[in-house]
């Protein structure tokens, strides 16, 4: 990633229209119909738990976390994670998992899910969960349904229907 001079830096209030600017040119309107988004529109994002990647003062991805519960565990559900179409296959999305992730573990978080594509995120560490022991509100493929222990054996015994975590601020 070096050779694009690459800057993480946590998501800013000031960030807020050039992300969903991003959001909309790579999802366009069909992102909110998906379950994932209609839970993150629920609860927000935590803006000390999101990243933007930048190349010099153009933004060209981001990362959000966003605090849910799995049946009565607390855990992050990732995502969006979106990187500008020539930006892609050059580590930036996986510079973006990787300094949420660190972050997220820093700040005492054990477990992380997601939507995706396991070939993708698997290297970030991510493992296809087990069909039925989790459930997402509206459809979603069960082998796309991912997590991520921050904390060894932080997954066991986990399950139950995936919630806006209402409690956390």
């Amino acid at each position: 990633m070096s050779e694009l001079a690459l800057t993480i830096l946590p998501e800013t209030a000031d960030d807020a229209l050039a992300v969903e600017r991003l959001h909309e040119r790579t999802f366009g309107p069909g992102r909110y119909a998906r379950s994932a988004y209609r839970i993150r529109e629920s609860r927000g994002h935590v803006l000390d738990l999101s990243f933007t990647a930048r190349i010099g003062t153009l933004l060209v991805g981001s990362v959000w976390l966003t605090p849910i519960c799995i049946g009565e565990t607390p855990a992050l559900l990732l995502g969006p994670l979106t990187v500008e179409p020539p930006f892609r296959e050059h580590g930036v999305g996986s510079a973006l998992i990787e300094r949420a992730l660190k972050h997220a573990k820093a700040a005492g978080h054990t477990l992380v899910v997601l939507v995706g594509d396991e070939p993708f995120y698997g290297k970030s560490g991510f493992k296809r969960i087990p069909k039925g022991q989790v459930k997402m509100p509206g459809p979603v493929d069960p082998a796309r349904l991912l997590v991520a222990e921050l904390k060894t054996g932080a997954f066991e015994g986990v399950s139950g229907m995936i919630r806006p975590d209402w409690e956390k601020v």
